[in-house]
């Protein structure tokens, strides 16, 4: 038997030979690195050091109150462009409301009145108007008077005068005259009442008249009326028909606000009166009223 060939296993079946790879103990030093001479295997300390380095602590913020959470939730606000437009949009038909609403209310207390009522309203405001017009004229020319008088304690003198005479006219204690209208009211029925003779005084007053007097009784701001057996009553003084008013004041306002329509004279025509209005360029109301010394109220200049 030859020493080349190779001892046969048990079983007949060849085992090729081991490498040295294979070899028991060659497994631990496959993957190491041959020593090679002027090599230096490193040292411990030099092998990469697969440890995460340590990093440095950062204070983790303080914890925020739910007041300051809402309040950097609500400011600053984010408002987008279309939530902008939203808001003009609604502020707009919130004005536009509001301006409707007190249009409305304004014009409610009107709105159920009568077409004649609302013609003699306008002419009362239209006379108003131009009455205020003409006493800011009046005073602007009296100032002025006054501050270019030389003499202005006579100036003011003769002021004083003049309006003492106003006054007068007004309480009833100086005869008047001037441009005016009468108005004369006969009721052969005997059904006007004295509430209408005060609808007619109230009527004339309203259109501007400045002196006032029916039947020989001079009005003035405290007189009132009263029915009697058989006529009307002014002031206590009892009056009967025909009753005529003379009333100086400016004719052009006067005779249009007796004569609107559903005005005094078509109230007292309804009554079965006869009612005759006529202008004059003078009209003399002589009827005075005594001067009545009050009790108690002194001036105090």
């Amino acid at each position: 038997m030859s020493t080349d060939e190779t001892p046969e296993r048990p079983g007949g079946a060849e085992q090729p030979p081991k490498h040295a790879s294979e070899q028991p103990g060659a497994a631990g030093h496959a993957s190491e690195e041959p020593c090679v001479a002027g090599h230096v295997p490193k040292h411990a300390s030099e092998q990469p050091n697969n440890e995460p380095e340590p990093t440095e602590s950062v204070p983790e913020p303080a914890e925020q109150t739910g007041r300051q959470r809402l309040a950097a939730g609500l400011w600053p606000p984010r408002v987008s462009r279309a939530q902008l437009i939203v808001a003009l949009l609604l502020f707009v038909l919130g004005l536009g409301l509001a301006i409707q609403v007190r249009s409305n209310s304004e014009s409610s207390a009107l709105r159920g009145a009568r077409q004649e009522d609302l013609v003699r309203i306008l002419d009362e405001l239209d006379g108003r108007t131009k009455r205020l017009e003409d006493e800011k004229q009046r005073l602007e020319e009296q100032r002025k008077e006054l501050e270019s008088s030389s003499n202005q304690a006579e100036e003011a003198r003769k002021q004083t005068v003049e309006k003492e005479r106003q006054l007068g006219i007004l309480a009833g204690t100086v005869a008047a005259q001037g441009p005016g209208i009468t108005l004369k009211v006969t009721d052969p029925t005997g059904k006007v009442r004295s509430d209408q003779l005060l609808d007619a005084l109230q009527e004339l007053r309203a259109a501007g008249a400045e002196a006032i007097q029916i039947n020989g009784v001079r009005i003035v701001a405290g007189s009132y009326f009263s029915d009697e057996n058989g006529g009307v009553a002014i002031d206590g003084k009892k009056i009967t028909q025909p009753y005529e008013f003379r009333v100086i004041g400016k004719a052009q306002d006067l005779e249009p606000a007796l004569n609107i329509p559903g005005g005094v004279v078509q109230t007292l025509e309804k009554e079965q009166a006869t009612v005759a209005v006529t202008r004059s360029a003078k009209i003399v109301v002589d009827a005075l009223r005594a001067a009545k010394q009050p009790d108690y109220a002194r001036s105090s200049s």
